[in-house]
């Protein structure tokens, strides 16, 4: 009998432990259910972080027209639900007009694994393709991405990369034309720096536009903004007319060019209209808040998964219009014309 007893009370232990033990298990697997289904605050913000992506934003220098560029980037995006703070983050990184640096900040990109590359200049562009494997990329402020080695042509541009440039087709000759008929024979100067190549093909595109005309081209060629002055104030005396296309180092250092055209009383012809803003007289030019807006658009689709670059053709700014500044004509001696009240967009009265 004490033999029996004492096996029962063995057995019901030992059902007691194996009982406990199942209801353990079933406890713990209960609760990672409940983990999986409701989620920790760990696993919640590790779920956040996968829905949001991370654009790296390269500029080559600051000026107002990359600037807007950017915004409207953002704002772009921001319109097709990419919100800043919510499910877009943005690392942007300026290189202070130095392409060393632009390769740097290209190749941290990648390395970081960032979702897409905002590339806001030829330099920046240029660095990006060339560090990126696999890393889509969207630029503006390019004026020939072709010409750069960045697109084979627009209608193909690539499979990493696609954007939108901020020169129209007809501008230069335009603007020529308006030099043409507005300062006969007059010869033009301009300052450039001769290791962009966005610059590097504006200038040639003056300078062929200007063939067959009674026009002439005098020009500086500078490495940093530090030298614009001097090359500014070394065509006095040369120039009748200074023409400043869209070079990011002579933009960056515009108002030294400005204090020289009022100085000296030369007409100061400029390539967009935030170097109209602040001191060219006039520009046949786009916004680059709308160019930077577009690229935005852009970009929503390739983060989205909707398209690749190479399913976006790559695209020149649709609007152009003639800008002037009356403030800086009269500045820098310029009657203003008649039928630029009819033509014009006048940007102070």
């Amino acid at each position: 009998m004490k033999k029996r007893w004492l096996q029962l009370l063995l057995t019901g232990a030992l059902s007691v432990t194996v009982l406990a033990a199942c209801g353990e298990g079933e406890e713990e697997a209960s609760g990672e259910n409940e983990t999986a289904t409701g989620g920790t605050e760990e696993e919640d913000a590790e779920g956040e972080a996968e829905d949001s992506v991370v654009v790296g934003a390269t500029q080559i220098v600051e000026h107002p027209s990359l600037d807007e560029a950017y915004e409207g980037f953002k704002e772009g995006l921001a319109d097709q639900g990419y919100t800043e703070g919510e499910n877009i983050e943005f690392d942007y990184q300026n290189a202070q007009n130095d392409q060393n640096n632009t390769a740097t900040i290209a190749n941290n990109f990648v390395a970081d694994g960032v979702d897409l590359i905002f590339a806001n200049s030829t330099p920046s562009a240029q660095s990006a393709l060339q560090a990126s494997s696999e890393t889509p990329i969207i630029f503006t402020s390019v004026t020939d991405a072709v010409e750069a080695g960045l697109i084979e042509d627009t209608e193909t541009p690539g499979e990493l990369i696609t954007g939108v440039m901020d020169l129209h087709p007809e501008a230069i000759e335009m603007t020529v034309d308006f030099i043409t008929e507005y300062f006969p024979e007059a010869t033009v100067g301009m300052i450039y720096n001769s290791g962009e190549q966005n610059s590097v093909s504006q200038i040639e595109a003056v300078e062929a536009a200007m063939e067959g005309t009674d026009l002439e081209a005098a020009t500086r060629s500078v490495s940093s903004s530090a030298e614009v002055q001097q090359a500014a104030e070394s065509l006095v005396g040369d120039v009748d007319v200074m023409y400043i296309v869209t070079d990011n180092t002579v933009v960056s250092a515009l108002e030294t060019v400005v204090n020289v055209a009022e100085t000296q009383g030369i007409p100061l012809v400029v390539g967009e209209p935030d170097s109209l803003e602040r001191g060219g007289f006039a520009t046949f030019g786009i916004d680059y808040h709308t160019i930077g807006y577009r690229a935005g658009e852009m970009a929503a689709e390739v983060l989205s998964g909707e398209k690749t670059p190479a399913d976006i053709p790559a695209e020149y700014p649709e609007d152009m219009e003639l800008f002037i500044n009356k403030e800086a004509a009269e500045a820098q001696g310029v009657e203003i014309h008649k039928d630029w009240e009819e033509e014009a967009q006048f940007i102070n009265e």
